[in-house]
């Protein structure tokens, strides 16, 4: 008796131990992975290099004025449409002293040679009259004294340009007029009624009074770095998107590269320049200076077998997938690749539509 309440002590003890050792190996083992399986489809690759930039006029022009000093009136103020010759605004002149004093005495010589020249012009002109002397001999003082009245009307003159700006001749075309070069929108006034101008030389390139700019031409203006510059070239299609126009895209067609780079912090940039579609403009109000990223196609393949990057793996220079065989069972397929925009790839040879292709365990995704 006491025997086999022995050895059914001994089975007991062995059982439970053994029992423990399964369940530790059992506790101790990895959860069978359960992989999702995605397929390939017909779709579009593009493949795209991006540009950041700016929108701007094609043309702005500054207009400053033709003589310096004190804005009196301005006509204009930004987001006005102008034509080109409209006024923008008046500058009083403050004449320079010594050319003010220079003109003045200009003015009294000319008067003090009038005076004599038509002493002398009256005079002869009784000999000439009573046939004392020829026509001849009349003819100098004739000529001085209509020299004379011409000197003095262009001295006057001269002195009223000085003070004013304008002359009895010519009250049409003011230097103390500014007004605009071209047709366009006003889009910047810097300068405020009272404040000093000075004017547009070869010394000094003046104080601007307005920017105006035709808005019905707008390019994007951005830079490009140089491991991009080589693929893209005039003619190319370019698709902006900008900040503030989140819902939209506009259409442009590169126009310009830069055949010199420019260093900026480490990094050689081109500036390259497209010209924005009209019919994009006309959907909306484009505002000069808006930031825009330009996406330059660089290649692309319509109509193809698409499959996600994600789903390729690489040895060496070749590409696998794992295609399923059987309900989670994964063979090794080496696949050749065409173009890709490091999203999705293009897939020339190795599946097709209808094979599924391992993804990630679900298991993962899950936790």
């Amino acid at each position: 008796m006491k025997r086999i309440l022995t050895y059914i002590l001994v089975a007991a003890i062995a059982g439970a131990f053994f029992y423990t050792l399964y369940y530790l190996y059992m506790k101790n083992q990895a959860p069978e992975v359960i992989y999702n399986t995605e397929q390939a489809y017909i779709g579009s690759v593009i493949k795209k290099t991006v540009a950041t930039g700016s929108v701007v006029p094609r043309r702005e022009i500054a207009i400053k004025p033709v003589v310096s000093g004190i804005v009196e009136e301005l006509f204009v103020e930004a987001g006005n449409l102008v034509n080109k010759n409209d006024l923008i605004a008046r500058v009083k002149i403050i004449p320079n002293m010594v050319n003010l004093n220079n003109a003045e005495n200009r003015v009294e010589r000319a008067k003090i040679s009038l005076s004599n020249a038509e002493i002398d012009y009256n005079r002869n002109k009784k000999l000439y009259e009573q046939k004392v002397i020829s026509y001849a001999e009349f003819q100098p003082f004739d000529l001085m004294y209509k020299n004379a009245q011409i000197e003095l009307e262009a001295s006057e003159d001269n002195l009223q340009i000085i003070r004013e700006g304008v002359s009895k001749k010519s009250k049409n075309t003011s230097n103390n007029l500014v007004k605009s070069t071209i047709s366009g929108m006003i889009l910047d006034v810097p300068i405020k009624v009272g404040n000093q101008v000075i004017e547009s030389n070869t010394f000094n390139e003046g104080t601007t009074i307005a920017s105006v700019a035709d808005m019905g031409e707008m390019i994007f203006q951005g830079k490009i770095d140089e491991s991009e510059v080589g693929k893209v070239k005039e003619g190319m299609q370019i698709e902006l998107s900008i900040g503030a126009l989140q819902d939209e895209l506009l259409h442009a067609t590169l126009e310009y590269i830069s055949p010199k780079g420019v260093d900026e912090n480490g990094a050689i940039q081109f500036e390259i320049k497209a010209m924005i579609h009209p019919e994009d403009l006309e959907k909306s109000f484009i505002r000069a200076g808006y930031s825009a990223n330009a996406s330059i196609v660089l290649d692309r393949r319509d109509d193809v077998l698409v499959l996600e990057e994600r789903l390729l793996e690489y040895e060496r220079d070749s590409a696998y997938v794992y295609v399923e065989t059987s309900p989670q069972r994964f063979e090794k397929r080496p696949v050749i690749l065409g173009l890709s925009d490091g999203i999705k790839a293009e897939v020339i040879e190795g599946i097709n539509e209808t094979d599924k292709i391992r993804g990630r365990p679900k298991a993962r995704e899950e936790g």
